[in-house]
């Protein structure tokens, strides 16, 4: 599902990041350099800890060192600590130990980059190494993975990187701020007079141009999971980048797409993924959770979870990409 905010921003820039496209929103026209210059430093610090594209990040260096103990910097320690904090929180089911799985499906470089029709077969697949088998002292900051294991932060690292920058762009300017990595988007400081608005799209096409579905967020955080944008054919098969760790394989389809509000948008990550993961027994595992949450089945059904409101309808975003807000993670 893609956001859009639908109701007028007083400014906005727009610009690729992290394979995909990173939105800042602020309340305060003048605001708008301090705080793009706080999103670009941390969309750059995120990318140097936690890329598994870059092959000079810490990310590449950890996976390297598996089996032995390695010292980490601040922030991958923080990085690490959001990808472990998600995993607790949905029993594993987002895990951040599937870097050789994914690698195996044939996502081992940028999504631009990753062929779209691959003739060879899938790979055997198998259950990942295991979040609990991960060695980690945060005070000390050291780590040690089991051997073999390759961490993939994809999941959580986005969205940390929103929050973070989010926050420090509001405490900085005084002023509203809004931040969209594809999926991940977190909000801090005084939100516009009824909130942001933001328009819904699943499966990742634009609006309805007779306008589509809409919320307004006032704070905190929302994310969305979904499996039909990242996608590719290997073997004959259909595969796309969320797997389920339990088998290995991508997780088997139930929702095109789930979106989450929590207070964070690493928790509402954290769910929305694992809501993918689950398929639909995560039903009940949502509902358990509180949060509200937005379901769309594969037949386009949606179910609407913890006081998630009825749609309501906005005009399409005009003209510009500038819009755009968020996309698939």
């Amino acid at each position: 599902m893609n956001t859009y905010p639908w109701s007028p921003a007083p400014a906005q820039i727009v610009f690729p990041a992290l394979g995909t496209t990173a939105v800042l929103l602020v309340t305060d026209p003048d605001a708008l350099p301090a705080a793009e210059a706080v999103l670009r430093t941390e969309l750059a610090a995120v990318d140097r800890a936690c890329s598994r594209f870059r092959p000079d990040s810490e990310l590449s260096r950890v996976n390297l060192n598996a089996g032995c103990t390695t010292a980490v910097s601040a922030y991958f320690a923080v990085a690490l600590e959001a990808a472990l904090r998600a995993a607790r929180l949905t029993d594993g089911a987002v895990d951040p130990t599937v870097g050789s799985a994914v690698i195996a499906l044939g996502y081992d470089r940028t999504f631009a980059s990753v062929r779209p029709d691959d003739a060879r077969p899938v790979p055997v697949a198998r259950p990942v190494p295991g979040w609990r088998h991960i060695d980690f002292d945060s005070r000390a900051r050291r780590l040690r993975l089991p051997a073999g294991t390759r961490l993939d932060l994809g999941a959580t690292a986005k969205a940390l990187a929103a929050d973070r920058a989010a926050r420090q762009a509001a405490t900085l300017t005084g002023c509203g701020v809004l931040v969209g990595l594809g999926g991940d988007l977190a909000t801090a400081g005084p939100a516009p007079e009824g909130g942001w608005r933001i328009a819904l799209a699943d499966d990742h096409a634009r609006p309805d141009p007779q306008g589509g579905a809409a919320v307004a967020v006032t704070g905190g955080a929302l994310a969305t999971s979904g499996i039909r944008v990242r996608t590719w054919r290997r073997g004959g098969r259909v595969l796309h980048h969320i797997v389920d760790p339990a088998t290995g394989e991508p997780a088997a389809p139930a929702w095109r797409t789930v979106t989450v509000a929590a207070a964070t948008c690493v928790d509402a990550n954290a769910v929305s993924t694992a809501a993918i993961v689950l398929g639909n027994p995560a039903l009940d595992w949502v509902r358990a959770t509180a949060l509200p949450a937005r379901l769309t089945g594969l037949d386009g059904t949606v179910v609407r979870l913890g006081g998630w409101p009825a749609d309501s309808h906005a005009p399409a975003p005009s003209g510009s990409p500038a819009a755009v807000v968020g996309g698939s993670r």
